[in-house]
C-alpha cells in the first residue's frame, strides 16, 4: 500500500486542495539527481494554471527520491506531497502517483506526467492545460524529445525507439506513453481501477493498453508538439543490444495488448493472422527504410517488432522494470 509521508513545516495554505486545477505525477525510481533536475524544471513553470505535485518513490529501501522531494517542497519551491510505493514495479508506481494525486486533491480537473529523467521547457504545464480546455479533450500528449550526448553515433541519432509518434500538433488517434501526458479526472471516472493493468508492471507498456482502453472507451486525444519534455539518452541505451532489446519489447507490449481484447476463439485466430501478416509486412518497411537511406539499426526496428510479437505468442516476455 502507498504511504503519504508528511512534510515539516507545510504551509497550511499552500497544500490547500480546493484551489488545485493540475497535478503533475512523478513516479521515480533510484534517480535522485535527476530527479532534482525535473522538479527543477517543474519549478520554474510560466503558467497561470495552479498545480501541485505528487512524487512517488518506488524505492522503499533507501527513499533517496522521498529527500529530493521533501527538500523542494520544504524550501517552498514547489507545493505537494511525497509518498512511498513499496510493490516494485512502474505500474504499482504511476497508479500509485495517480490515485494519490485524484485522492488528495479533489479539486483537480487535469493529471499530468513527467518521467524523472525528463526536463519540461517552462511553458509545458501551460501549453498542456490550454490545450485540454480549449479543444475540450480527454488526452493531451506531447514530445519527448532525446538529448544525445556529444558524439552520439547518427545510427541512433535517428533510431525510432527515440523519438515521439507524431511531430506536429492535432488530433490523434491516440497516444501511447504516460512520459509526457494531461488525462482528466473523467477519464479514471469513466474506467475501471486501477488505471494501468498490473500485468504490464515488469514488461512495461502498461500505459499503451491504458490508453488503448481510453480509446476504446470513447474518450478523445489531441497531440501538443509546443508542449516539449526533453529527455537526457544515457550512454547505456546507445548499445545495440538496448535498441534490439526495446524493440522486442515493442513487439511483445502490442502483442500483449492485443491478446488481452482477443476473448473468443475467432478474436484469438484473427490475432494468430495479424502475427502471420505482421512478419513480411515488417520486412517490407525494412526495406522501405534502407531504400530512403535509413541506417541498417534503424531498419532492423519492425523486424525487432515483429519478432517481439512472435515471442510474446510463445510465452517469452521481456522484463525491462524488473529490478532487484
Amino acid at each position: 500500500m502507498t504511504r503519504a509521508l508528511p512534510l515539516p513545516d507545510a504551509a497550511p495554505c499552500a497544500q490547500d486542495p480546493t484551489h488545485v486545477e493540475a497535478v503533475v505525477c512523478v513516479p521515480t525510481f533510484r534517480r535522485p539527481e535527476m530527479l532534482a533536475a525535473t522538479l527543477n524544471s517543474l519549478a520554474a513553470q510560466a503558467t497561470h494554471v495552479a498545480f501541485r505535485v505528487v512524487v512517488v518513490d518506488n524505492d522503499a529501501r533507501e527513499m533517496r527520491g522521498v529527500e529530493v522531494a521533501t527538500r523542494f517542497f520544504a524550501e517552498g519551491r514547489l507545493d505537494g506531497l511525497v509518498s512511498v510505493e513499496p510493490r516494485q514495479g512502474n505500474v504499482f508506481a504511476i497508479n500509485a502517483a495517480f490515485g494519490l494525486a485524484r485522492e488528495r486533491y479533489p479539486a483537480a480537473d487535469y493529471f499530468l506526467m513527467i518521467d524523472d529523467d525528463e526536463i519540461a521547457e517552462p511553458l509545458w504545464l501551460e501549453e498542456m492545460a490550454r490545450t485540454a480546455r480549449e479543444q475540450g479533450v480527454d488526452i493531451v500528449g506531447g514530445p519527448v524529445l532525446p538529448e544525445f550526448p556529444e558524439g552520439a553515433p547518427t545510427a541512433y541519432r535517428h533510431h525510432p525507439v527515440f523519438w515521439p509518434a507524431f511531430m506536429q500538433s492535432g488530433p490523434a488517434p491516440m497516444i501511447y506513453g504516460t512520459g509526457n501526458c494531461l488525462i482528466a479526472r473523467r477519464v479514471f471516472e469513466g474506467l475501471a481501477a486501477p488505471a494501468l493493468d498490473e500485468r504490464f508492471n515488469f514488461l512495461g507498456g502498461g500505459d499503451t493498453e491504458f490508453f488503448t482502453r481510453c480509446r476504446r472507451a470513447g474518450f478523445t486525444f489531441y497531440w501538443r508538439q509546443e508542449a516539449r519534455i526533453h529527455e537526457h539518452v544515457t550512454p547505456g541505451r546507445l548499445t545495440l543490444s538496448w535498441v534490439l532489446q526495446r524493440s522486442l519489447a515493442t513487439g511483445a507490449i502490442n502483442y500483449s495488448i492485443d491478446r488481452l481484447a482477443a476473448r473468443s476463439p475467432y478474436a484469438r485466430l484473427r490475432l494468430f493472422a495479424k502475427n502471420v501478416a505482421v512478419t513480411p509486412l515488417s520486412l517490407h518497411r525494412a526495406m522501405r527504410m534502407l531504400a530512403a537511406r535509413r541506417h541498417p539499426l534503424a531498419a532492423a526496428h519492425p523486424l525487432g517488432v515483429a519478432v517481439g510479437r512472435w515471442l510474446a505468442s510463445f510465452g517469452l516476455l521481456p522484463q525491462p522494470y524488473r529490478h532487484s
